[in-house]
């Protein structure tokens, strides 16, 4: 396994007579545009035996052709024979297929040959930018694990995130084999889609025209790639109308009334065969642009998103943008070469982008811990999992997949940044001092929180780390423009379950499921109520997506942990009364999804009551250890950890959990 690891992770540029040969280039450049701004090539093939691009029209197999046969001349024109059978299979095999789509070249790997595959990649790298290169396949194991080992996720092409980008990917993916772009292409297959809508406009076209294109569909329609998937495929037809339908037609011979003719009836068996919502390529409609979506990102292995790579929840899809990581090669930390490309070129805001300052701080902090890493991956959170309205301060989260030698598997890690740090105290006008100081207080106060949730009976994640990275400031201040700041973050082990917001539906209709979520449920709800965990504007933050269920090996409901503690003890002065409606929801707005709402709420209620009354018990118990908790620390009335502690355990002692039931219940059965 480790010289496996070791041939993934390095794929030596080839060598012929001891120099680097020039990437020759048959065809146009792989990302040059006409006059309309259209790439002039969307697919090529690259040759690494000889550093050969050939972008010229066709397909991957022509591709393949046209090289062979370049080749075999070269050979003969200075009197060499052609290639032997086996000669120009390990010509072929030195092949790596390619897409060019916008600005991007995507590389579509063979599986069993990653190391052609990365050898194809440095070789682009002297034409296009390495932010341009992307990886396409990676459903297929070898291939992620491939580009795991490199600590490059961030190679991989992703999916569209909003029916915007959907749209743009579609219209993106037309492509022609001989003449116009009249086909959708899957790119990891290969396979091109052919619509009704656009087979129909076919008939618009002169003879001439009309007798290529059917030649052509029924050329690639009836053979399969060296993928082994179909060349051309119609888009909702089903069997009654393939390439079968096209075999028998020698479409060069037939004269131009019977080429008609029998287009005419091509057309009307095509017409038959496809469902009326998708005869009208539309993306604006949502039927059709998603059946065409899910066609063109179909893999044999199912489609793939950032989220399955690193094993990750359903929350998180197509929620990540992998950056830059790095791996080690013989003890030695190897950071992906696109950082030094960032250095050579500041100002460049894509670079600028990808290669995050912090990201290399945080891999930083990971080397100082492990000794023995092999590679890391970190991914930024493109936007809050939290349904909550945000509120100001820093809210940037990261993702980081990190592989040690003392560890069978990855280890997959949560990184928050603090909300108020060097950075925004700055901003608000404080000075450095005061900015350095102030940003140490609020840590502190971050961790005294997690420690009163704790002593409270908040299930949270068990491992917590504070840490600082040092990034350069560029806010509102510019007198210290360029200066090194420590910003702290924390750091916490990722948990594999489902936020109970974004529980799928029809595990509520599981009577055993539901009972057990609603016992998890009121469970959480009972500490979280007694710390007052709300938002800046009043509101409770309770079963929004911090909140965490766990699953057993049957699917069944075992835990709730909540994930992040934000919005605990803002609230210490109110009544609990004045919740009650806000814990009555989370049962109402899952009412119309239950089998039996009234024993899910019976069974809520009941975990609520027994779980504050525990905590409540435990505190009148040991009331000595929890008033002296955090005694040492400073008091103010305005606000410090010290009084709110001390308001909270009050407000708890007074609270009848039996009333805060009856009230919660109140405020079900009036919905």
């Amino acid at each position: 396994m480790k010289s496996e690891k070791k041939l993934f992770a390095t794929a030596e540029t080839q060598i012929i007579q001891g120099e680097t040969l020039k990437l020759e280039i048959v065809g146009d450049h792989p990302l040059a545009k006409d006059d309309q701004g259209n790439l002039k090539s969307r697919i090529g093939t690259i040759f690494t035996n000889n550093n050969t691009l050939i972008t010229i029209p066709g397909i991957h197999a022509t591709q393949r052709m046209a090289y062979i046969d370049r080749l075999n001349r070269k050979r003969r024109k200075i009197g060499i024979d052609p290639l032997s059978d086996e000669e120009e299979s390990n010509e072929l095999k030195s092949s790596v297929d390619l897409i060019m789509e916008g600005n991007e070249v995507l590389i579509r790997p063979d599986p069993d040959n990653m190391i052609i595959a990365f050898k194809a990649d440095e070789i682009l790298q002297e034409i296009v930018s390495k932010q341009h290169v992307k990886f396409l396949y990676v459903a297929n194991k070898q291939v992620k694990d491939a580009i795991k080992w490199r600590g490059e996720y961030w190679r991989i092409s992703p999916l569209p995130k909003s029916p915007e980008e959907m749209m743009q990917m579609i219209s993106t993916s037309r492509i022609g084999i001989s003449g116009q772009p009249i086909y959708y292409y899957n790119k990891a297959k290969g396979t091109k889609i052919l619509t009704f809508d656009e087979f129909s406009r076919l008939g618009a076209l002169d003879d001439k025209e009309l007798r290529k294109y059917l030649g052509e569909i029924k050329q690639y329609g009836c053979c399969c790639n060296r993928l082994e998937n179909p060349e051309m495929a119609f888009f909702m037809a089903d069997k009654a109308f393939s390439c079968s339908s096209f075999v028998s037609k020698d479409f060069n011979k037939l004269d131009p009334v019977e080429l008609r003719k029998i287009y005419e009836e091509l057309k009307k068996r095509f017409w038959d065969v496809v469902p009326p919502e998708f005869r009208v390529d539309d993306p604006s409609n949502t039927e059709w642009r998603n059946r065409i979506f899910t066609v063109l990102t179909e893999q044999k292995e199912g489609v793939v998103s950032e989220e399955q790579i690193a094993g990750l929840s359903s929350e998180f899809f197509m929620q990540i943008e992998w950056l830059p990581g790095a791996r080690f090669e013989q003890g030695e930390l190897i950071f992906d070469p696109v950082f030094e490309e960032q250095a050579k070129k500041p100002g460049d805001p894509v670079l600028e982008k990808l290669c995050d300052e912090k990201s290399r701080g945080f891999i930083f902090s990971f080397v100082r811990e492990y000794g023995d890493l092999e590679y890391v991956n970190i991914g930024r959170m493109g936007k809050s999992l939290s349904k909550r309205t945000a509120s100001v301060g820093r809210r940037d989260v990261y993702i980081a997949e990190i592989k040690h030698g003392k560890s069978e598997k990855e280890t997959v890690r949560i990184l928050r940044m603090q909300k108020w740090g060097v950075h925004e105290r700055l901003d608000e006008g404080k000075s450095l001092l005061d900015a350095i100081i102030e940003s140490e207080e609020y840590n502190d106060y971050i961790l005294d929180r997690r420690l009163g949730c704790r002593q409270l009976g908040m299930n949270l994640p068990h491992r917590v780390i504070s840490r600082t990275i040092a990034e350069r400031y560029y806010g509102n201040r510019r007198e210290y423009h360029g200066i090194t700041i420590w910003s702290p973050y924390f750091e916490r082990d990722y948990i594999y379950g489902t936020a109970t917001d974004k529980t799928p539906v029809f595990k509520y209709r599981d009577e055993s499921y539901a009972l057990k979520y609603a016992h998890l449920l009121g469970c959480a709800a009972a500490p979280n109520m007694i710390v007052g965990r709300t938002g800046l504007d009043g509101g409770v933050v309770f079963d929004d997506g911090d909140e965490v269920i766990l699953e057993d090996k049957d699917g069944m409901p075992v835990d709730l942990v909540v994930a992040d503690h934000t919005g605990t003890f803002t609230d210490y002065q109110s009544d609990l009364h004045s919740f009650a409606a806000d814990y009555a929801k989370p049962v109402v707005r899952r009412g119309e999804l239950l089998s039996d709402s009234k024993e899910f709420t019976h069974v809520y209620l009941l975990a609520f009551v027994e779980r504050f009354s525990r905590i409540q018990q435990e505190y009148k118990k040991r009331k000595r250890a929890f008033d002296s908790l955090f005694k040492g620390k400073r008091r103010d009335e305005r606000g410090s950890f010290a009084y709110r502690w001390e308001r909270v355990l009050d407000r708890l002692n007074r609270a009848d959990p039996l009333r805060l039931q009856e009230l919660i219940r109140k405020h079900i059965s009036t919905v």
